[in-house]
Order: structure tokens, then C-alpha cells, then sequence
């Protein structure tokens, strides 16, 4: 079988190689999967750079979701969605996944769909219910809001009956932000979001702001936060990790808190298989639909990879088997 590998770190187009290897086996506890489409992240692009928190020996396959087909055993042909562990991850036909990680997928499910439907939107649940307890009726501020990661928090708050202000770079991400159900959507590049915020909020703020991106955007985000809010620390796209000075969240009694989805697997696993289903169910209800927005080969992962990095993507970039790289 072939798989994408990282020899030495750099710029994905630069440092990735389609190399032919072994097929991997599966052993007790573990499934063999033919990878029927693996969803890119941003972490991806990071793993490659060595940027990442978690830095995999060399050489390593990215590739942090998968929707596959079960090879062999007792549950063979089953599909399902799972998370590959390092440094064997999906970007391959084939990758082995731990049984107890291996979540159904519906019949009806596309794999595209399905492969969408597990980082972003487990982090996007667990984020506004589990860690920011967002309750109907409150209003909800989603930074990068037509990113795989902010496009998954605009469905997820509107599920939960919140009303949902969302910034974007650019007309055309605006109106994907819109048309996902955002209530009020601004165009960072032409103006200040916090005045806007704070404006329609009749200067109240966000009670809970979801920020992916850090650095600048989280400093302007405590200045549009509501009393009691809850900013939820998502990730750094932005490049910067930003300060949180206890002083300014003591005197408007605002929380900052974390969200790592990856430690619930470890710490908390039963977290994973209950929040699958309440998306499932919310998926069924016709309430969330992942943002793909481009499905490519399997062949064209340096150039996806590149444009996840340079933010030239919209909402979920999948790869699909099939392609040679040329």
C-alpha cells in the first residue's frame, strides 16, 4: 500500500513523500480499516511543520480523522469513524485504529460526511455545552466562522437555541457564515468586531465566544465578552498565543476556558461515544451538516494541506482515494 509521509518537517508541499509500505496488521484491541476519506485539519499542517504539541518520530503520516470500511475480523465491512493514532495516520489507503475508538457510521452517511464529522464537531459540542454550558438564548460570537472549526460551531449553537454572531474574512465567507444559520455575520477585513458586538448585544457582549484563532482576536474578544461570559480557547490559527490577564477576568467575572477534545479520549472516554451519538441524532434531525468544502484525491495532499495552511479553504477539505501523485 502507499501513505503519505513526513521525513523532515516543513511546509507540507515541501516535506511530504507518497511512499510504498507495509500494510499495517491489526492486532488484539484494534481494527484495519481501508480509509474510505479522511478529513484534513489544521493540526495536520502544524504536524508537518513541527509545530505541533504532539511531535511524532520521523517519518510519520498525518491524518487525524478517517471515515473506513472495516477489513477483517469479526466486524468486517462495518463502517466507521475513528481518529488514527501517530505516527500512522490517515493519509494512507490503509491505517490500523483502537476497536473501542471505532464509532458507526449510518448507512446513509456519505464518508466525506461522516469523515467531518468527528474533531471539529466533537470539539464544537464538548466545547459549548460541556465546558461553556451554552444555554438557549444566549448569544454566541464564533471567530473564523467559515472554517472547518467555526462553520461546526455556528450549526452546534444554533442547535442549542443560540443566537449566533460570526466573523469571517471576506464577502464570500460572510455569506457561508450566513447561509449555516448565523444570525449576524462580520467581515473582520472591512470592521472592528467588538463595537458590532457589542452594539447588537446593546452592550451586554457575548456570553460565550468560541476562538480558534488567538493572538489579536482573543485580546479584542475580552473587551466584547458579557458579565458571567465564558471564552472558550479553541486553538491558535492565528500564529500568536495570546495573554489572559486574571486582573481584566476579575472585574467583569468572565471565565477563559480550555478545550483540548483529544485528552476526553484518555481522561474521560466515555465523553467521545456519548457526544457521537447526540451528534448522530442532531445530523439526523437535519440540524448540522458538515461544510465540505472542496472533496479532492487522496493524491492531492500537499496542495490541500498548503491551502489549509494558508486559510485559502472554506469549511472541511476531504480527501477521497484514488489519484497518483505526480
Amino acid at each position: 500500500m502507499h501513505a503519505w509521509q513526513v521525513h523532515s518537517l516543513g511546509e507540507p508541499r515541501d516535506v511530504l513523500s507518497w511512499d510504498e509500505v507495509q500494510d499495517p496488521e491489526a492486532h488484539a484491541g484494534t481494527l484495519r480499516l481501508r480509509v474510505d476519506a479522511v478529513a484534513l485539519n489544521f493540526p495536520d499542517v502544524l504536524l508537518c511543520r513541527g509545530l505541533y504539541q504532539e511531535k511524532p518520530p520521523l517519518p510519520f503520516t498525518p491524518g487525524l480523522e478517517v471515515c473506513g470500511t472495516v477489513l477483517d475480523g469479526p466486524r468486517s465491512g462495518e463502517r466507521v469513524l475513528a481518529a488514527p493514532g501517530l505516527p500512522r495516520g490517515g493519509l494512507a489507503e490503509q491505517v490500523v485504529v483502537a476497536e473501542a475508538a471505532a464509532l458507526a457510521v449510518p448507512d446513509a452517511m456519505p464518508a466525506a460526511t461522516a469523515a467531518s464529522m468527528l474533531i471539529t464537531y466533537q470539539t464544537g459540542y464538548v466545547g459549548l455545552h460541556r465546558r461553556a454550558a451554552l444555554q438557549p438564548g444566549e448569544t454566541l460570537l464564533v471567530h473564523a466562522g467559515a472554517g472547518g472549526v467555526g462553520s461546526a460551531a455556528i450549526q452546534l449553537g444554533k442547535a442549542a437555541g443560540a443566537r449566533v454572531i460570526a466573523t469571517a474574512g471576506g464577502p464570500e465567507k460572510v455569506e457561508v457564515c450566513r447561509r449555516l444559520g448565523a444570525d449576524i455575520a462580520i467581515d473582520y477585513v472591512l470592521e472592528d468586531f467588538v463595537p458590532v458586538v457589542k452594539d447588537v448585544t446593546e452592550g451586554r457582549g457575548a456570553d460565550v465566544i468560541y476562538d480558534c484563532v488567538g493572538g489579536d482576536v482573543f485580546d479584542k474578544s475580552r473587551r466584547c465578552i458579557a458579565f458571567e461570559g465564558r471564552i472558550v480557547v479553541v486553538g491558535f490559527t492565528g500564529g500568536r498565543i495570546a495573554d489572559a490577564p486574571t486582573n481584566h477576568a476579575l472585574v467583569k467575572n468572565y471565565s477563559v476556558v480550555g478545550l483540548h477534545w483529544g485528552l476526553y479520549r484518555t481522561q474521560q472516554p466515555s465523553v467521545v461515544p456519548d457526544t457521537h451519538a447526540a451528534l448522530i441524532s442532531l445530523w439526523e434531525q437535519g440540524l448540522v451538516a458538515p461544510l465540505v468544502g472542496a472533496e479532492l484525491s487522496l493524491s492531492e495532499a500537499p496542495a490541500a494541506l498548503a491551502r489549509l495552511g494558508d486559510r485559502g479553504t472554506i469549511g472541511k477539505v476531504v480527501l477521497l482515494p484514488g489519484g497518483s501523485p505526480i
